[in-house]
């Protein structure tokens, strides 16, 4: 099986994570604060923290922006389930904003015309959560202006693309954010096996979201509401969660962060290759924005189902039956059963709903070689039937 994602771990992963294995700490010691700066580093943000997972690092972020019961955030139908999920984590409430027709981001001209009807009806959103869908970037700088006339505080899910630029920088310096969130799955550009890191410029931020990743729990003085019994006290001081990062993890991130440039510049290499190879057939292939690099997390391709003779789900069984491990991605968000019984049955995200109706993602990894990409253009040429 050519799978559409998968990781590399070298020799050098494996020698980092021993080092810390044979070290006096396994959790909470040097290396995950050594990744955060690293990371803060890499993309020019002033904070970052780790957490145990991408979701972890979405939930406390809505939690540092004190959203709550009676709020609302607002994200797009084609993401997974954990951009909006974290809302309601916080006792939230969700809604979501249909995409553009050829980033598959979140529309910010559909975002507005949205603003415009709550602000009416009293109902504004307290959070914004774009998503990088693929790594591509969001059209931060217009999502941005619109926070500044409605109020929002903008959340971007960029768990698809570190290393990504938009107008010249790297996602993740939250230029036009008040935090961006990256995600260290095995699929995801590196890898650190599980993880996440939520990026801010704001040190009041990330203290909130660095004490609710640890239990709410706090030993500096300051942040206690009287005195200290002793060296050994502590208080919790906010109902947190454990969500940290271990130093193992950490190590691992490290490691792999020296290699995300020339991992980057190989996806782009293989998208190329697609983009060349797969031209004329009946597919739509994706469309990179002239203001964006992206992380090239997924290459999905959407089906001009009124040109082939078949249908999306038998292009997919073929595939899989010829070993190529193609994906969708995603599910409509909005079209979920949990969703739908909690007040989304019966809405319409149009454009979503057309984009999942034709998407496939084709595999895409740094270790595929061309070899196997010409398997998968050659299952996907008679998957077509054309």
């Amino acid at each position: 099986m050519i799978p559409y994602g998968r990781q590399d771990v070298t020799q050098d992963d494996v020698d980092a994570v021993i080092e810390v294995l044979h070290s006096d700490f396994l959790t909470q010691g040097p290396m995950t604060p050594k990744f955060e700066a690293a990371v803060a580093a890499y993309v020019g943000a002033g904070f970052g923290v780790g957490a145990n997972s991408a979701t972890s690092a979405l939930h406390v972020a809505c939690l540092a922006l004190g959203l709550g019961e009676g709020d609302w955030l607002w994200t797009t139908p084609i993401t997974f389930v954990a951009s909006a999920n974290c809302a309601l984590y916080c006792g939230a409430q969700v809604d979501f904003v249909d995409i553009d027709e050829r980033t598959y981001n979140l529309c910010p001209v559909k975002l507005e015309q949205k603003l415009i009807q709550a602000k009416a009806e009293g109902r504004l959103p307290k959070v914004v959560v774009p998503v990088h869908f693929s790594g591509q970037p969001c059209d931060m700088r217009a999502i941005h202006a619109l926070a500044q006339t409605y109020g929002f505080k903008i959340v971007e899910d960029a768990s698809h693309a570190i290393g990504a630029r938009y107008l010249g920088e790297r996602i993740g310096n939250s230029r036009y954010s008040d935090i961006t969130i990256f995600s260290f799955h095995p699929v995801k550009i590196i890898t650190t096996v599980e993880g996440g890191m939520a990026m801010t410029n704001d040190a009041a931020l990330a203290e909130r979201m660095a004490l609710f990743r640890a239990h709410g729990v706090t030993r500096d003085p300051a942040r206690m509401t009287h005195a200290s019994d002793g060296p050994w006290y502590y208080q919790q001081v906010e109902l947190g969660y454990n969500y940290r990062m271990n130093d193992l993890q950490a190590a691992l991130g490290i490691s792999q962060l020296g290699r995300i440039d020339a991992y980057l510049e190989r996806r782009h290499e293989l998208a190329a290759r697609y983009d060349r190879l797969l031209a004329g057939l009946p597919l739509t292939l994706p469309w990179q924005h002239p203001d964006g690099y992206s992380g090239l997390h997924l290459y999905t391709v959407r089906l001009q189902l009124d040109r082939i003779p078949r249908t999306r789900l038998e292009v997919f069984e073929a595939m899989r039956a010829d070993g190529i491990g193609i994906n969708v991605h995603y599910i409509p968000v909005h079209t979920q059963p949990y969703y739908r019984e909690h007040g989304m049955a019966g809405r319409e995200f149009p454009e979503s709903e057309r984009y999942y109706a034709e998407a496939i993602t084709l595999p895409l990894y740094p270790m595929l070689t061309d070899a196997a990409q010409d398997e998968v253009i050659a299952s996907l040429r008679r998957a077509l039937g054309v």
